[in-house]
């Protein structure tokens, strides 16, 4: 799961550069148009940087709420585990069975 966190986080953070890299880009270039576009870029790009902070603070107010669950009561989310786990490996094992059928 780190990884996909790591991931994301790399791409947001690129495509953020990039966004400004070409406002910076078109700074010189003069036009009605392009300055109404590099205008609508920023209020996107600070919209999408105030989503991905909300998106992350949730994500780590869930993810600590579920580690405490689990401290709290570690033999449930065991046998919650193995049993999604088996519900999922015989729904796995049935549609293989059908598709060789």
């Amino acid at each position: 799961m780190n990884e996909h966190k790591h991931a994301a986080s790399h791409d947001t953070d690129t495509l953020a550069e990039d966004a400004q890299a070409l406002m910076v880009a078109t700074a010189d270039v003069a036009g009605e148009k392009i300055a109404e576009a590099r205008q609508r870029l920023a209020g996107a790009l600070e919209n999408a940087k105030e989503i991905a902070g909300r998106i992350r603070n949730k994500t780590v107010e869930c993810a600590e709420a579920a580690d405490e669950a689990i401290r709290e009561h570690p033999y449930q989310a065991i046998a919650i585990g193995v049993g999604v786990g088996t519900l999922i490996g015989f729904l796995a094992a049935r549609r293989c069975s059908r598709k060789n059928d």
